[in-house]
């Protein structure tokens, strides 16, 4: 797949990426839309802001996709592309290494004037959707983006274990932005399963912006003492 993407051009290259950002994006929406109106008997409405801070975002992702691609072109991001033990181990040391570094930087973001000038804008819907896991400062894209670029550039990950994260990635994404709890409690309580971040988990940060930054689990907001069940 890289190879035959090194054969297209600038433009066509373009078009590529932000057609699948935006397949990405109508994905995500309309299965986390799907998931609260079975629960909810509604379909969420997005606001023509939702919307215009969407398009930015779907704009912004393309760029860092581009940019990523040509990274690995220049051999400042590698990638194993054998199937085999690496990829699962390759796929926990990412999820683990984002959710760290993703923790940090959005915990940073509350302790510094960022917040004010670019996070509150995701935090002015305390009742997410799905379209709000769009819903960013351009900043805030770009600054999530070089953290990602930059996890790539200091370890060559197997390519496999890198989709199967951004897979599930977008589906944690949905998940935190549902404005409701689509898994019983039961399951929630489970070994293993109760370190996970949850939507009632997220719902939580956005509730109450004093407490559980994390993304994929809560093992560092228990860690550094600002997780609130």
């Amino acid at each position: 797949m890289l190879h035959f993407l090194s054969e297209q051009s600038s433009v066509t290259l373009w078009m590529i990426f932000l057609a699948e950002n935006v397949v990405i994006t109508i994905i995500a929406i309309a299965a986390g839309s799907y998931v609260i109106k079975r629960h909810q008997k509604h379909k969420p409405v997005a606001s023509k802001r939702e919307i215009v801070f969407c398009i930015v975002t779907n704009l912004l992702n393309t760029a860092i996709t581009y940019a990523g691609f040509r990274l690995w072109q220049h051999g400042y991001i590698e990638f194993s592309f054998d199937i085999n033990w690496c990829t699962l181990t390759d796929f926990l040391l990412l999820f683990m290494a984002m959710d760290l570094a993703m923790y940090l930087f959005h915990y940073g973001i509350h302790r510094t004037i960022a917040y004010r000038y670019i996070h509150q804008l995701h935090h002015a819907y305390t009742n997410p959707t799905p379209i709000d896991l769009f819903v960013l400062h351009p900043l805030e894209t770009l600054g999530f983006g070089a953290l990602w670029l930059a996890m790539l550039y200091v370890y060559s990950f197997n390519f496999a274990a890198v989709l199967i994260y951004l897979t599930v990635n977008v589906v944690y994404g949905i998940t935190g932005h549902l404005g409701i709890e689509p898994f019983p409690a039961r399951w929630r309580n489970k070994p293993l399963l109760k370190y996970l971040g949850t939507s009632t988990f997220h719902h939580r940060h956005h509730s109450d912006i004093h407490c559980n930054f994390g993304f994929y689990t809560n093992i560092w907001d228990k860690l550094f003492k600002t997780y609130k069940p």
